[in-house]
């Protein structure tokens, strides 16, 4: 007999995707610049334009993913236990291209060396490039269906999980992160960078959206009701809104309408499969649904107490973050670089102090 959903079940399935959609746009476009510091920077100046960008606010975007993870394990058990063990091995790829891209953004500019900083540029390009393909990947077969049985474990070898859908949604975030990360160098930047990333926002946003519209679509043919359908609508329409901003030069609204574009894609996915959590391509009653993958009202009841003090200080001091370092960079704004010689360095060649 199929657990019915809660009003606190329902209230925590549409948190966590509100956490997914934020993780998704503030993290989406310091993914992009990530990426774009091979793709689009035009020597070392450019490069650190880029990564001044998002220099005050990638390490606090990444809070969302952590949030996300957290709150599902807490209300979602079942759910968290199901989807994290079917999809640990690209679970642990999308950490590891964290991991790298953390110590390239920290570590670059440590030595004075091209050799150095090319290194590292390359790790900062690859792994934002990998994460976003693996949470794209995993939230796709999140929403599409993984192979499970009736005690909610994977059937199958450690690849099953790679097929269509999971390329689908890798290459949707993948493209919707860097064109997200043009839309906020346009708005970030002054000069040249500005004029080439507004440029290239406008003419590759319609090939960029694709495979997210195709995701979104899928989704609504297999499960979807009217008010999916109507989602999917002011998500078209957002699309077409960003791009024709972008074409007029500007640039504030037309990365908001691009974020409206994820937040209405982002709503039809999870309102069409609603109440499933986690789809079994198996067999339909071994998919987990709100009602049989949540906790317990109790603990529900409690999370929501602590959400509602802690979500909007962290939600105050992120709008804090982004108004401090609200003002437009050029190349002008980058001094020059140089090589810092520690003073235990100076001494031992020296043997006087530095």
């Amino acid at each position: 007999m199929e657990t019915l959903p809660t009003a606190l079940g329902t209230t925590w399935f549409c948190a966590i995707a509100v956490l997914w959609l934020g993780y998704l746009f503030l993290e989406g476009f310091d993914l992009g610049v990530g990426m774009h510091m091979k793709l689009f920077a035009r020597g070392e100046r450019e490069r650190r334009v880029l990564l001044n960008t998002i220099g005050p606010v990638w390490d606090g975007n990444e809070v969302w993913l952590l949030t996300a993870g957290g709150a599902t394990f807490a209300a979602f058990p079942r759910w968290y236990a199901s989807l994290f063990s079917a999809l640990y091995l690209p679970l642990t790829l999308a950490l590891v291209a964290l991991i790298f891209r953390a110590v390239a953004i920290e570590y670059r500019g440590k030595v004075h060396s091209d050799r150095w900083r090319t290194a590292w540029d390359w790790a900062l390009a690859l792994g934002s490039g990998v994460a976003a393909f693996c949470v794209g990947a995993m939230l796709a077969l999140t929403t599409t269906g993984l192979p499970l049985d009736a005690n909610g474990d994977r059937v199958g070898g450690p690849f099953v999980w790679l097929n269509g859908y999971a390329v689908l949604g890798g290459l949707a975030v993948v493209a919707f992160a860097l064109v997200h990360g043009l839309a906020f160098l346009a708005l970030k930047t002054d000069g040249e960078i500005r004029t080439r990333a507004h440029g290239a926002f406008v003419r590759w946003l319609p090939l960029a959206v694709l495979p997210l519209v195709v995701w979104v679509l899928a989704v609504q043919v297999r499960t979807g009701a009217w008010w999916s359908w109507a989602l999917t609508v002011v998500a078209a329409a957002a699309a077409v809104t960003a791009w024709l901003l972008g074409r007029r030069g500007s640039e504030g609204r037309a990365f908001i309408s691009l974020a409206a574009f994820l937040a209405a894609g982002a709503a039809a996915i999870f309102s069409a499969v609603y109440p499933v959590v986690l789809p079994s391509t198996l067999d339909a009653a071994n998919s987990l649904t709100v009602g049989s993958a949540s906790s317990s009202d109790y603990t529900l009841g409690l999370m929501t107490v602590v959400a509602l003090i802690g979500l909007p200080l962290v939600l105050a001091y992120q709008v804090w973050t982004y108004w401090v370092f609200r003002r437009r960079l050029t190349v002008d704004s980058i001094p020059t670089a140089h090589s810092v010689v520690p003073a235990i360095v100076v001494r031992l060649v020296t043997g006087k102090s530095a």
